[in-house]
């Protein structure tokens, strides 16, 4: 992996400039017009500056402060192994006009006091994040692809792709500076890295650095609660069917992180050490509920999260002969997890305190 830094070469000075267009010139230019020149030159070199700028991805010159933020950038081709990049990217501060495709980022840009963006995949946003998307946004695509004509009119000083939007980047870079805040690490490392610099960006550290501690303090709590838990599985429903998540075990990779929630944020115990051998992957069938009868059962309802078209809510799914042997059913242990929080968003500041009081009133 190597360092990526995208700063623009000085271009000729306008003395230069200005020298090459008097030898042009039959009769020396007056007073008046030498300034006109000069100004016109100078205009000119601002201009290509600015254009090579938001080319390289960086803040503009100009720019009254930025921030210098490096992630890492997967370079690989769609079916190819992850192959990561070092990128810098200078990021203004306190940007009027942002674009942002992620989700996690939106919640936690709105909840540190951020502007409404001014962009994004309006049909991905949920209800309880729509207020920090301007009334008047555009419609930015999706998170899978980018409407780049719609972005480029609305002018953006900032765009922010991550998880499912960070293949975008190479596109969105060419029109503003673009970071990629795909998970780096656990949910905390990547919330904790995410919060502080977007706290940076709005001038809001104080902010943010509250905003961390409170959820520290609040997970601490929930899992005292946890630990009582001696067994727990977390499933999702999708369609008529089932899939038993497990731990990320240290790769929290795509849905490594989010399938493992439930288990490494939150401290439940998984009912067995190897979820996956023991599911034969990760579809599971009822029988296998009662086989391994965990304590608690924590179900996202994947049918719920992307309005899956004919589909049964996950507690009707649920609701069998089978299922209603378990333990879990027995003594209403069957905790059913907010579909758009644990499912489409998995990060920000509000997002994480709905996950927090998901486990909170199912174990209390």
């Amino acid at each position: 992996m190597h360092r990526v830094h995208h700063h623009e070469s000085a271009p000729d000075s306008a003395l230069s400039l200005l020298q090459e267009f008097r030898m042009s010139m039959i009769r020396p230019l007056s007073a008046l017009s030498l300034v006109a020149a000069s100004a016109l030159v100078l205009a000119g070199c601002a201009s290509q500056n600015d254009a090579e700028a938001a080319a390289g991805g960086d803040a503009p010159a100009g720019a009254d402060e930025t921030i210098e933020f490096t992630f890492e950038n997967n370079i690989a081709g769609e079916d190819e192994e992850p192959e990561y990049e070092s990128v810098t990217v200078n990021v203004p501060k306190d940007p009027e006009n942002v674009v942002i495709f992620d989700m996690a980022s939106l919640d936690t840009w709105g909840s540190l006091g951020g502007a409404p963006v001014v962009g994004a995949p309006l049909d991905s946003v949920p209800d309880y994040l729509a207020d920090f998307v301007a009334d008047d946004a555009i419609n930015a695509g999706t998170l899978f692809e980018a409407d780049l004509l719609e972005i480029e009119a609305a002018q953006p000083d900032l765009i922010i792709v991550a998880g499912r939007s960070a293949t975008l980047y190479d596109d969105l870079r060419e029109i503003a500076p673009t970071v990629n805040l795909s998970s780096e690490g656990s949910f905390e490392e990547t919330l904790e890295r995410n919060t502080t610099f977007l706290g940076e960006v709005l001038g809001a550290e104080d902010e943010a650095a509250t905003a961390l501690a409170d959820i520290e303090a609040q997970l601490a709590e929930v899992r005292e609660l946890t630990a009582e838990i001696e067994t727990g599985l977390s499933v999702m429903v999708s369609g008529d069917s089932l899939s038993a998540l497990k731990p990320a075990n240290g790769d929290y990779s795509g849905r490594n992180l989010r399938g493992g929630l439930v288990y490494d944020l939150f401290g439940v115990a998984p009912i067995t050490d190897d979820i996956e051998a023991a599911t034969h992957g990760e579809p599971i069938s009822f029988e296998f509920l009662t086989e391994f009868d965990p304590e608690y059962l924590f179900v996202t309802d994947r049918n719920a999260a992307t309005n899956e078209e004919g589909a049964q809510s996950a507690d009707v799914v649920l609701d069998n002969d089978i299922v209603h042997e378990t333990t879990a059913w027995k003594n209403d242990n069957i905790v059913y997890l907010d579909p758009t929080a644990w499912y489409i968003v998995f990060g920000g500041l509000q997002t994480t305190q709905i996950m927090i009081d998901d486990i909170t009133a199912g174990v209390a």
